[in-house]
């Protein structure tokens, strides 16, 4: 079996000190392996963007462990966090908001390259090589951000993700933000770049099927713990626990008449039993 590309154990992340700290993971598990794409599932608050972040090392971490590639990076910080940068990158939620708008694209792409110590020549040749990998002409080097569309300006987000080469890419809820078809041309763009690179994901959403299309396993996360985790076919389509039905039976189908029925199946679910042992 290949060893886990990621490997997070019992982590525990709590914002606040004493009793009114606040635990916002609650001892969760999980791995990733190189090329595999997990899907973290869950309502907004149940934990899954602060597991993301933590990955990052942009969450204080309690107790628990995270291991890239075999070493522990749970709590790297200085010049060892910043040379993770060119093994785990993040695609963040807004397309409008993480770039830089007084920057031309082309400096947005070479600046992650310039701060590595990547000469010029090699930074112009990388810029248009993630240019063509996310499918914008060569042209758009020399434009700002403002001239694009959100769907664009995610295609600009992920090639800046790209362009160092990294291992493993957080998205956190990267299509959330954008219309319905230009989510499908993203998602679309994933799936190539991942079998074109081999790159792992930890997608984070919370559209069932959104993750159905592009995760190989979906975890599904409840008020800061794991309930469930599987194959995604399995965990999208039957889910176990009754808290990933309730999120199955929440997304909307394009049928009336069997989102009538959903609806009142969603409804005959009135409460989640409290977390326990997740399920496997």
């Amino acid at each position: 079996m290949t060893a886990p590309l990621l490997q997070v154990d019992d982590l525990v992340v709590e914002y606040g000190r004493g009793r009114k700290a606040f635990r916002a993971l609650h001892g969760v598990s999980l791995e990733i392996a190189p090329g595999e794409c997990l899907g973290l599932v869950g309502e907004s608050g149940s934990g899954k963007s602060t597991l993301g972040k933590a990955v990052l090392g942009l969450a204080p971490v309690a107790s628990g462990s995270i291991h890239f590639d075999g070493e522990e990076i749970t709590h790297a910080h200085g010049a060892r966090r910043r040379a993770l940068a060119a093994d785990i990158q993040v695609v963040f939620q807004d397309p409008y908001g993480s770039l830089d708008p007084a920057m031309t694209i082309g400096d947005i792409l070479a600046e992650p390259l310039t701060a590595a110590g990547v000469g010029r020549t090699e930074a112009r040749g990388r810029v248009s090589e993630m240019l063509d990998r996310v499918r914008l002409p060569q042209t758009a080097a020399d434009r700002y951000p403002s001239e694009f569309s959100g769907g664009q300006r995610q295609r600009i987000a992920i090639a800046r993700a790209l362009v160092r080469r990294p291992r493993l890419i957080v998205c956190d809820e990267p299509v959330s933000a954008l219309d319905l078809t230009t989510q499908a041309t993203i998602i679309d763009l994933f799936i190539d770049l991942q079998r074109d690179t081999g790159v792992s994901y930890l997608f984070v959403s919370h559209d069932l099927g959104v993750v159905r299309r592009i995760c190989h396993r979906v975890a599904v996360m409840y008020r800061g713990e794991l309930v469930e985790t599987g194959d995604g076919e399995q965990v999208t389509r039957a889910p176990v626990h009754p808290y990933s039905e309730r999120l199955r039976l929440a997304s909307p189908v394009a049928d009336p008449a069997l989102q009538r029925q959903r609806r009142q199946d969603w409804l005959a679910i009135r409460e989640v039993p409290g977390v326990v042992a997740p399920v496997r």
